[in-house]
């Protein structure tokens, strides 16, 4: 017991000091951010960040989020920049180095290059008496007063340290999206595949019209209407009249609830038990929306309509087959 209580302890003092790196860090954005992020709108290339070690897979996480956001970006890894990948700079383009001390060999040769390609440069750097910092045109402090961890010998792993940096580059991609205006129907476009996409994208009218589409008129028996439900496989009908308008619906819970009540008389029709006024959802809606109204009301099905035409029904089984849930 007392093992796991020391394990549970330690992981939280991890997670405390790492939190705090992060709040230190909103003392540190100055007019230095507003320069960066200023710099990054106005470029017309693209930004390319680069590092080294732990701070290489930062940068390579950084340029994913501006890209997804609406900021072209290239990862450029510093240790293959000065074997031959530096011709991936071009003159147009901002770049970024990502550093905790600022004096890492291949930080401070590739620095040398960029200083000679006159390209802007954005040093994220936690050493501001560094090299980096000093030679850099605008700088990000990520400065941090130590690593997370109990003692000294178990706190020199990047942590905090990484941490910082990551948020500083979410800091500056979330701002240059709010600059830009983009949209959820842009950031649906740069996500197309996925549960992500999907959600964004996928709309009632791509989904519906696979299924089978049950509809009985108000007169229609109720035996003809159990048969309609059954084999159409969806659970329910539609009731509508004779130009399609949808009067109501008929779901197989509603049959049990008169089983259980009243049996199943031979001289009831589909107009005696159908609910009037059911939940419906236009064609062009998303299908996330459609999704939430069936959590608002507790349903597991909509009727698809126009105005109040008549189109078929969507279910949640579609939902989880189109990965939406």
């Amino acid at each position: 017991m007392n093992r796991a209580k020391n394990i549970i302890g330690i992981g939280k003092h991890i997670v405390r000091m790492e939190a705090a790196a992060v709040a230190a860090l909103e003392q540190l954005m100055d007019d230095q951010f507003e320069k960066a992020v200023e710099m990054i709108f106005s470029c017309k290339g693209r930004v390319v960040i680069s590092g080294i070690g732990k701070s290489a897979i930062i940068a390579q996480k950084i340029v994913a989020t501006l890209n997804s956001t609406g900021t072209p970006a290239i990862f450029l890894h510093a240790a293959d920049a000065i074997h031959g990948d530096l011709g991936m700079v071009q003159e147009q383009d901002v770049v970024i180095l990502v550093s905790k001390s600022g004096e890492s060999p291949e930080i401070k040769m590739l620095l040398s290059f960029i200083r000679g390609f006159g390209n802007p440069l954005i040093a994220m750097v936690g050493n501001l008496q560094s090299v980096l910092a000093r030679q850099s045109d605008v700088v990000l402090n990520t400065t941090i007063d130590q690593e997370a961890g109990t003692s000294s010998m178990n706190s020199l792993a990047p942590t905090c340290s990484t941490t910082v940096q990551l948020v500083m580059g979410d800091a500056l991609a979330i701002t240059l999206m709010e600059m830009r205006g983009f949209s959820s129907d842009d950031f649906a476009r740069f996500h197309p595949g996925g549960t992500l996409g999907k959600k964004l994208y996928l709309r009632v009218q791509e989904v519906y019209i696979h299924n089978e589409q049950p509809q009985v008129t108000p007169e229609t028996a109720l035996r003809e209407v159990i048969i309609e439900i059954t084999s159409r496989r969806l659970g329910a009908t539609a009731v509508t009249d004779e130009e399609g308008r949808l009067l109501g619906i008929i779901t197989d819970g509603d049959l049990r609830r008169l089983l259980e009540k009243e049996g199943l008389h031979p001289g009831l029709k589909a107009k005696d038990i159908m609910t009037t006024k059911p939940k419906t959802v236009e064609p062009e809606a998303l299908a996330i929306e459609a999704l939430d109204l069936m959590r608002v009301h507790d349903i597991t099905r909509l009727v698809v309509t126009s105005g109040n035409q008549y189109l078929g029904f969507i279910d949640l089984n579609n939902l989880i087959r189109e990965g939406i849930i």
